[in-house]
């Protein structure tokens, strides 16, 4: 089914339960947000303590990936079907009224729900930890030293199929009831923008940069940057070769 009216189920987990005007539940909307970000926070219980942890991720349709160390507690407790919670948000403005009931702030965000599960086969995992660096730099572990057996066992990778997903998204700005107040209130943009690189100072001589980053330019939006690369990351016709 076609991303443009595929949605994801909707039940008591995922329904937004307040400003049901801000929820969205289609794949385009859920997956648009998801591959303009680099950072994820995932959510579970270890015996019955609550843990949130700040990860690298990427999406492959409705499955969600994510890695560290074969040693961290989040991967250890992760690897069995244990039920997640993985969320992305996008700050887009702070807003300033002239009530502090009314002071808000733009934003985007996803709830993904489902079971991880440890990506245990070897060339999945291969596979995996190919499109953990190519996802974000297109086609760059083709010209990468390979991966050490070692490297590779002590790398953990896991993977969720979404089950349910809910976007939330608040773009109003200023919105109150006060506006014959001599009172100043306005709308605060908020982006997170690329920087000049900073190349490694024990480059050897004649290494240049590669075109393939040219996405990633100075003062561009990051997330412009990560939708593009995801584009070209699953269009389908790159070569991938194992770390």
């Amino acid at each position: 089914m076609d991303d443009i009216i595929a949605s994801y189920p909707v039940d008591g987990i995922n329904r937004v339960k307040r400003r049901h005007d801000r929820g969205f539940y289609d794949h385009a909307t859920v997956h648009a947000l998801l591959d303009a970000a680099a950072l994820c926070h995932v959510s579970y219980v270890v015996d019955r303590q609550p843990y949130c942890t700040p990860t690298l991720f990427w999406r492959e349709g409705t499955r969600l990936f994510w890695h560290g160390s074969s040693a961290s507690r989040m991967l250890r407790n992760q690897s069995g079907g244990q039920p997640v919670c993985l969320t992305v948000t996008h700050l887009d403005s702070l807003v300033l009224a002239r009530c502090g009931f009314n002071h808000s702030a733009d934003y985007r965000s996803v709830m993904a729900f489902g079971h991880a599960r440890l990506v245990e086969d070897p060339e999945e995992k291969r596979r995996a930890l190919v499109m953990m660096v190519d996802r974000f730099f297109t086609g760059r572990t083709a010209h990468l030293r390979l991966s050490t057996e070692q490297e590779i066992k002590a790398t953990a990778v896991v993977s969720m199929d979404i089950e349910r997903a809910s976007a939330k998204i608040r773009a109003k700005g200023v919105v109150d009831e006060d506006y014959d107040l001599p009172i100043y209130a306005e709308r605060l943009p908020v982006r997170m923008v690329l920087g000049k690189p900073e190349p490694c100072p024990r480059l050897m001589a004649g290494v240049e940069r590669p075109t393939s980053l040219n996405n990633y330019g100075v003062d561009r939006a990051l997330e412009k940057a990560l939708s593009e690369a995801h584009v070209l990351a699953y269009r389908g016709d790159l070569t991938r070769s194992e770390p």
